[in-house]
């Protein structure tokens, strides 16, 4: 693309949205052009506000960017936005009604009926609920989510079992990195030598959303999967890369072989040519101990799943062993991959439009 479009980053100070700085950096088709952040970093220097926790530096450019106070008068018309669900909640529809496309990682409107939750190898064809969403007739604007952070490796993970099996129950345990958390996160007090076994209402989220993911756009909204789930996690001392343990019941008997050929065998971007988009979206590894989160989590630059100790299950039928990146496939990857799809079917290109 000779033009790239702009990008605004609500929630710019905070992790997620300094990944998305970092994922942004030399991407070909998107370019942060405005940051906005709490009052009380409005108005100053990206450098200054916010204390970057990254392993590559800081873009020269960006940190000098002002930050803007979140108010969709002057920001461009797409907008990555990773606020707390309470603010989210009023802020994200003030600027879909304004006209921007608000791709977002909150969990705020993920379980609106009008509003799509979106993981593009797994529900693409959801997307067009923007079209029942009363800023998309008004303005123009919309609204798109992506999951919590440990529910896409689980989703990814059984989409392609789904398609070819059905699923009747999942049970799933997660040992969740503390950067999902955000910053600072869990005080070391509590997570040194230690597992903690909550985090708010993540077991309810990863339960809802991963029916609504593998659930029909039926009318005007998403069926969902007709499945049994229960969810149980847990926060432990890993920096990045969720791990979750999975046990699965189908409709029909599956053998080994073709539970492996169906991770192979799922492709379902291949040829739409989206920079964020891994060519192998589910790996399989076949080593007795792994996936592990330190050696495994950059697998297609953190946007890959990886799988491992399929097994036959005692209770269920199979169970087996994955692992995501949690800020990148989890949260800011998914968000740029999620806008990467809606510019490949025509959906930014009159809001950036616009904002010219």
């Amino acid at each position: 693309m000779r033009n790239k479009y702009p990008i605004g980053i609500l929630g710019a100070t905070g992790m997620v949205g300094q990944r998305y700085i970092q994922l942004l950096e030399d991407h070909p088709w998107f370019e942060v052009a405005w940051l906005a952040a709490s009052d009380r970093s409005s108005g100053k220097p990206y450098g200054e506000a916010a204390k970057w926790r990254l392993d590559t530096p800081l873009p020269e450019r960006i940190a000098k960017m002002t930050v803007s106070p979140a108010d969709p008068d002057g920001a461009p018309k797409i907008i990555f936005s990773s606020i707390d669900a309470p603010i989210a909640r009023d802020l994200e529809p003030k600027f879909a009604d304004a006209g921007c496309a608000v791709l977002s990682n909150s969990s705020a409107f993920r379980m609106t009926p009008n509003v799509p939750l979106v993981i593009p190898e797994v529900n693409a064809e959801h997307l067009h609920l923007i079209e029942e969403q009363p800023s998309r007739k008004a303005s123009g604007g919309y609204m798109v989510t992506n999951p919590n952070c440990s529910t896409i490796g689980l989703v990814m993970a059984l989409k392609p079992l789904e398609e070819r099996f059905g699923i009747e129950k999942i049970f799933v345990t997660t040992m969740q990195a503390v950067s999902g958390a955000g910053y600072p996160g869990v005080a070391s007090m509590d997570i040194l030598d230690n597992v903690v076994p909550y985090i708010g209402s993540e077991e309810e989220k990863m339960e809802a959303e991963t029916l609504k993911l593998l659930g029909k756009l039926e009318g005007h909204g998403v069926t969902p999967l007709a499945a049994g789930i229960t969810a149980h996690c847990n926060r432990v001392p890993v920096i990045d890369g969720h791990t979750e343990c999975v046990s699965i019941q189908f409709k029909r008997k599956a053998t080994a072989e073709e539970i492996l050929a169906a991770w192979d065998e799922y492709k379902p971007l291949a040829g739409k040519d989206l920079p964020f988009a891994p060519k192998q979206p589910v790996q399989f590894s076949a080593l007795p101990d792994r996936p592990q989160p330190r050696l495994d989590r950059n697998r297609e630059k953190g946007m890959a799943v990886t799988v491992g100790r399929l097994r036959p299950c005692n209770l269920l039928d199979w169970k087996f062993v994955l692992l995501s990146h949690n800020t990148v496939r989890g949260a800011a990857g998914a968000t740029i991959l999620n806008a990467e799809l809606l510019a490949s079917l025509g959906k930014l290109e009159t809001l950036a439009a616009a904002h010219a």
